[in-house]
């Protein structure tokens, strides 16, 4: 299911089963013209039979509702009537790790904590969030999923001793919206003896971190963990910047952590760290671009090609939202474009000396 047209509002179905919360809600977004409440639902259960009849946009709910709970209703949603859901919450606090990224797993595309005291306590500020959150999780597609998920049918390649051709050291990886599920998908389905570093720039908002990297460690082969400054990349081990600053590579090919902005809009960059890998390794470099919004990464892909390294970024069909992905491709960058179950393999082939796969067509459309 495509996001909203630009020529019409949004149309977003709100869900909560407190009708005061429900009305200030919608007073929130009633003076935004480009947002339209279509309608209300006092719970899931309610909700999922007004989704096929109202066709909303965006669906923002509430996660603690009586009857079918909020996780419940999002993997209905996402197994029935798929459409881009925001999670606006009490329950979704910096400290409700394993709630928050349970919610991302099953099919939310982003998250709003109502304020502790109370949607009554609200400021302008958060008026203007939900809004511009709105606003970008009207232009994600949606994609159907299981009830309860299940392992790509993917045939994995098996690790070999010996290797032949290039001869990868290092592999980034970067993602933005949607990019904490896409991460894990890769992650999960990486042997335990993967031979390599990972570096991992994930776009979160400042405080999520270590809550992102604690949900990741439990379900992945592999060790996650955040970077320390002036560490060697152990292989097989993924890293994630700390919370507000940068990864990348310094001159030794140690881990530097900076909170340095540098003009980048991101922190962290996927831009800065993908450069970093092509400078230190050059033609032994990996770089993966996989969804998320804006181009950060494409230009750091760009400079792994030029360097001869192999690059990838995810397809438009497999995509949450397809801008960094699509400028990658858009620019030249990825001499790969794979859905997102094929990374893996990919990745496991590439350490294994042999050829990731036979290339993709580069197309997409633009990015957004």
């Amino acid at each position: 299911m495509k996001g909203a047209s630009p020529r019409r509002p949004i149309r977003v179905l709100l869900v909560d089963d407190s009708p005061l919360a429900l009305e200030i809600v919608r007073r929130m977004l009633e003076h935004e013209p480009a947002i339209s409440v279509c309608g209300t639902a006092g719970d899931g259960a309610e909700a999922l039979a007004l989704i096929p009849r109202l066709t909303p946009d965006v669906v923002c709910t509430d996660l603690h509702m009586p009857g079918m709970s909020g996780l419940e209703f999002i993997r209905e949603v996402m197994a029935l009537h798929p459409v881009p859901i925001l999670v606006l919450s009490i329950a979704v606090q910096r400290e409700h790790t394993d709630t928050i990224f349970e919610m991302l797993e099953a099919g939310a595309v982003d998250i709003v904590a109502k304020p502790r005291g109370g949607l009554c306590e609200a400021s302008a500020g958060l008026a203007g969030e939900l809004v511009s959150k709105i606003k970008v999780v009207a232009g994600v597609v949606a994609l159907r999923r299981r009830r309860r998920p299940a392992a790509e049918p993917v045939a994995l390649p098996q690790l070999v001793g010996g290797r032949s051709g290039l001869r990868p050291r290092i592999v980034g990886i970067a993602a933005s919206t949607g990019g904490p599920q896409a991460i894990e998908t890769v992650l999960r389905h990486l042997p335990r003896n993967f031979p390599l570093p990972v570096l991992c720039i994930q776009h979160i908002a400042e405080g999520f971190m270590e809550g992102l990297v604690q949900w990741l460690a439990r379900s992945t082969p592999i060790p996650v963990c955040i970077a320390q400054d002036g560490h060697l990349p152990l292989p097989g081990t993924a890293y994630f910047a700390p919370d507000g600053m940068h990864l990348e590579l310094d001159a030794h090919g140690r881990l530097r952590c900076s909170p340095e902005l540098r003009g980048q809009l991101h922190r962290p960059s996927a831009d800065l760290a993908l450069a970093s890998l092509a400078r230190m390794h050059g033609r032994d470099a990996v770089g993966v671009v996989l969804t998320g919004m804006g181009r950060d990464g494409a230009a750091g892909l760009a400079e792994i090609a030029a360097a001869g390294g192999a690059t990838i970024a995810q397809d438009e069909e497999t995509s949450v939202v397809f801008g960094m992905p699509g400028a990658a491709i858009a620019n030249g960058a990825a001499r790969l474009v794979l859905p997102l179950g094929q990374v893996a393999p990919a990745l496991v082939r590439l350490a294994n000396g042999e050829s990731p796969s036979s290339p993709a067509a580069s197309g997409g459309g633009p990015a957004r």
